[in-house]
């Protein structure tokens, strides 16, 4: 097994230790979807062309090319076309936003530090999928050695429902609550 990347989903597979000798797990991508350098996407590029064909690829994606039109979306897209032109062999997973990790970029990371920091913010009514690690290693478990495409949603929140569950510092990365102290919850304005 190979892993491209040192990132929070490397990590994760890293520790895991899946069992997946054939598989590349393609894991050095965009991970800030506000990039707006062409010189980061086309870093992506090169570095997933520069892959062994004969090897399982699996490319992490973003349930973003669905509604969304940035330019983080459309290279998405573009990687997931190149990847199925390019690789005989491959997995595409398109995930929603992860809970854990230090990526200060991810939705879930980038609120948190708003509220360590006390600086406002706003969240918008709309949706967002979240992502725990143990339901991202059992889809990791579950990938066919044909090529495929999975999406794997995790849990659909309000982004307001997102910051209560898993965005305060006194909350675990998997959304229990460590205790509960609702009035520090009241001084923080969202």
């Amino acid at each position: 097994m190979s892993i491209i990347g040192h990132g929070d989903i490397a990590l994760v597979i890293k520790e895991a230790n899946k069992d997946k000798n054939n598989f590349t797990f393609f894991c050095s991508g965009v991970s800030n979807s506000q990039e707006t350098r062409e010189s980061e996407y086309q870093r992506e590029v090169d570095l997933l062309l520069s892959q062994n064909r004969d090897k399982h690829l699996v490319y992490f994606s973003s349930l973003c090319i669905y509604y969304s039109n940035s330019i983080y979306a459309l290279h998405k897209r573009f990687m997931e076309m190149t990847v199925k032109k390019e690789f005989e062999l491959y997995t595409i997973m398109r995930m929603g936003n992860i809970v854990w990790g230090n990526n200060p970029h991810t939705l879930i990371n980038f609120i948190r530090n708003k509220i360590r920091n006390r600086e406002p913010f706003e969240t918008r009514d709309v949706y967002r999928y979240v992502l725990e690690k143990d339901e991202f290693l059992h889809w990791i478990d579950l990938i066919p050695p044909w090529p495929c495409e999975m999406n794997i949603p995790g849990k659909r929140m309000k982004v307001k429902d997102i910051v209560r569950n898993y965005c305060y510092p006194w909350r675990k990365s998997d959304g229990a609550t460590q205790h509960d102290n609702s009035k520090s919850e009241l001084q923080i304005c969202i």
